[in-house]
């Protein structure tokens, strides 16, 4: 099973960072991979959150995912809903100086054959995301 972790230091209030990272609106700016997205305002946990990504071959595949943790300025989780691998993904938040920590783990448990093939596909997606976090903290950091 693929997994990553990874923390940054945001110089902005706690509160400020958990609502950048809750608004579904923001993800296109800071995850390169995300095409668009749509979502009924403030995530509740069990709402599911469309999602379009970039694909084998440029492709727009849906990644929908259901919010399974909302917890203001501390907790935000999420598990995939539709696609061929169903990540886990989870954010803390923590106030650190005057500023935030933020901590994102990410995990996919791929069933059966797809193991083979998906595994390598599956684990540069995560290291992409743990790479986006650098772009959310320069977006926040600015304004």
């Amino acid at each position: 099973m693929p997994q990553a972790q990874r923390s940054v230091l945001i110089g902005r209030p706690v509160e400020a960072v958990f609502a950048f990272f809750t608004d579904p609106a923001n993800d296109h700016r800071w995850r390169p991979q995300v095409i668009r997205t749509a979502s009924q305002g403030p995530p509740v946990v069990g709402e599911r959150i469309h999602l379009v990504v970039n694909g084998h071959g440029g492709r727009g595949v849906p990644a929908d995912v259901e919010v399974t943790a909302y917890e203001p300025a501390t907790r935000y989780a999420f598990r995939g809903a539709d696609g061929p691998v169903r990540p886990r993904g989870e954010y803390r938040f923590a106030p650190y100086g005057s500023g935030t920590e933020v901590t994102f783990m990410l995990d996919a448990e791929i069933p059966g054959l797809r193991k083979l093939f998906l595994s390598a596909r599956v684990r540069k997606h995560m290291n992409g995301e743990m790479k986006a976090l650098d772009t959310a903290k320069r977006l926040l950091e600015l304004g």
